[in-house]
């Protein structure tokens, strides 16, 4: 027992491509998605502590970096399967908890068990670094979505994944940091160049409209 094996299951994260079968021009790992969820909640957390809130960073960095690391145990899972129903969604977290609970028991010393609990549980909470958390991970899968639009890729589903990832945050639109996401950032990703921009504007009209 020791943080050898946590320190090996790391490469595991490299070998796990999001998106699973679909095709894809480019391929994200769990590992490259995580490092880029942290990045992007960092930015949001600026935001929203210039705007007068008080981020816990030691909280948000632990989510961020942290919130995959359980697919190590049962991958990535598409998501049209993963919330095909309530009780599927709910036996998978249940699978997960147990996996990860017994990894941590019998894999890390008692020493840091505590804080690997902490850090391997569900971040995506009502706290504010939670919240920012749900609209990171969004806004990587937004981004990593609109990737294959503009390289032409032929797989509707890429267009429902953005679609789905945009309307996630703009279910946090009382946040700054997502206001500013609205107002700021994504204007100029849709003034990028790519076949199907007017029925990207149109999904995106249609979205943030309701908000």
């Amino acid at each position: 027992m020791g943080m050898h094996q946590y320190l090996k299951s790391l490469s595991n994260l490299e070998t796990i491509h999001r998106a699973p079968g679909y095709f894809k021009y480019e391929e994200h790992s769990v590992a490259a998605h995580s490092f880029k969820v942290t990045q992007i909640a960092q930015m949001l957390g600026d935001i929203e502590e210039n705007a007068g809130q008080k981020v816990d960073w030691q909280a948000l960095y632990e989510k961020a970096l942290n919130h995959d690391y359980t697919e190590r145990f049962i991958g990535d899972i598409k998501t049209p399967v993963k919330y095909a129903t309530p009780t599927l969604r709910q036996m998978l977290a249940d699978v997960d908890a147990n996996l990860t609970e017994n990894f941590i028991q019998n894999e890390l010393p008692a020493e840091f068990q505590v804080a690997y609990r902490r850090r391997l549980s569900e971040g995506k909470d009502n706290s504010l670094e939670g919240r920012i958390l749900s609209v990171a991970d969004k806004v990587d899968l937004l981004y990593e979505s609109f990737g294959e639009i503009q390289k032409g890729n032929p797989e509707s589903v890429f267009t429902e994944i953005y679609r789905e990832s945009l309307h996630t945050i703009v279910g946090f639109v009382d946040m700054v940091s997502v206001q500013y996401f609205l107002q700021k950032i994504l204007p100029d990703l849709l003034a990028e160049n790519f076949t199907n921009q007017e029925e990207l504007r149109q999904i995106t009209r249609r979205i943030t409209d309701r908000k």
